[in-house]
């Protein structure tokens, strides 16, 4: 009997009077007693004080769970640093309404860009509004992001501070300007004579093009191989979002794809490569040359204070602007929501609505067109 306590005692047990009972007959019946399995160490769970470390838990399991691209990844971080920067040891019980005001306050009044803009006239000085502070669009999806995490917090177990979901601030913002290419602005990039130092403009035009008239995203061009160009169609799955779609050829992209069939590009590319960056500044410029001027006005907000600025379209075009302009024209041209949306991978008509608004008006304008008809000439 003392050498079975000794054995509870040796392997930490607190036994019950059937597991004496047994492992004295087990003696009596000389059975060597196995030691017992250990229990299996789990992964320490952090504490629910371990702000930043619940958060570096949130990013990586969210980020292997969704497959999320290094945009995602890095926008993340951006927000684990304005939190540190905000407050170095934040704690979920901090976040009560007023702390998530003074957050706001600070993203407004505080936060320091790490890009600064340049101002249009002169470019070796900064506007102070620009260097200091996020304009109410921005904080709008700071606040997204933070309440994305602290609902994973709460699901998992480690926040029980519900503030975040009442705390509803004022943030007077516009809807975001849908920038497109129309028809003849189209016309006027395609035509647009490309010669001596502005001949490297060439091949960014077929890649902008091509996306205008296919719906993909810059990532999605430059990913494109000479594999997925079937018979007709292209077959794309898309870096964004990982979507299997298959987008019918036209003339313009066969074109496209015709001229770059032969070209030696690496990894058997489809079409001509450019960073996001370089994109963005050569397709400027490119719209520069062909004239599309056309004042756009731009409202924005940082707190009350409105501010409105005119820029030429030119300056407002980017890489973006390819897949705008193919869902804008397509949906003028008649063509039904749900087959675009096949092409271009949007999975709900919310996504489309900015550019359904769009046509809308294209067409009640134009209806005004059909007035001309009742003019009677003497």
């Amino acid at each position: 009997m003392v050498t079975a306590f000794r054995y509870f005692e040796a392997n930490d047990i607190n036994p019950t009077k059937k597991q004496v009972a047994d492992k004295y007959q087990e003696r009596i019946k000389g059975i060597v007693p196995k030691k017992p399995d250990p229990e299996p160490k789990n992964e320490r769970k952090p504490k629910a004080s371990d702000f930043f470390e619940v958060y570096d838990k949130f990013v990586k399991e969210s980020g292997e769970k969704n497959a999320w691209t290094t945009a995602t990844y890095a926008k993340m971080e951006t927000m684990r640093r304005d939190l540190k920067a905000f407050k170095k040891n934040l704690k979920f019980s901090d976040l009560t309404e007023s702390t998530l005001a003074e957050f706001v306050a600070y993203f407004r009044d505080v936060k320091r860009l790490r890009t600064p803009r340049k101002k249009k006239g002169e470019r070796d000085d900064y506007d102070h509004d620009d260097i200091i502070g996020l304009k109410n669009s921005s904080i709008e999806k700071k606040l997204r992001f933070l309440r994305w995490f602290l609902n994973w917090a709460t699901e998992n177990g480690y926040n029980t501070n519900m503030a975040y979901k009442s705390f509803k601030p004022t943030l007077k913002t516009t809807q975001k300007k849908v920038i497109y290419l129309t028809k003849e602005e189209m016309a006027r990039v395609r035509n647009l004579q490309l010669s001596g130092a502005q001949a490297y403009l060439d091949p960014i035009r077929d890649v902008f093009l091509f996306c205008c008239f296919s719906g993909l995203r810059h990532s999605d061009a430059n990913n494109l191989r000479r594999s997925d160009i079937k018979s007709g169609h292209i077959e794309v799955t898309t870096v964004k979002t990982a979507d299997s779609i298959s987008i019918e050829l036209n003339d313009v992209t066969k074109a496209i794809l015709e001229k770059y069939k032969d070209a030696p590009f690496n990894d058997n590319k489809a079409l001509p490569n450019y960073t996001n960056q370089a994109m963005n500044r050569d397709v400027k410029e490119l719209c520069r040359l062909a004239g599309i001027n056309e004042e756009i006005r731009i409202t924005t907000y940082k707190g009350n204070v409105r501010t409105d600025e005119i820029h030429p379209k030119w300056e407002l075009v980017g890489t973006h602007t390819g897949r705008r302009t193919f869902i804008v024209n397509a949906l003028s041209l008649g063509i039904p929501p749900n087959v675009v949306m096949k092409w271009t991978g949007h999975s709900d008509y919310s996504s489309m609505k900015p550019y359904i608004d769009i046509v809308d008006d294209i067409k009640a304008t134009s209806m005004t067109k059909f007035n001309g008809l009742l003019e009677v000439k003497n």
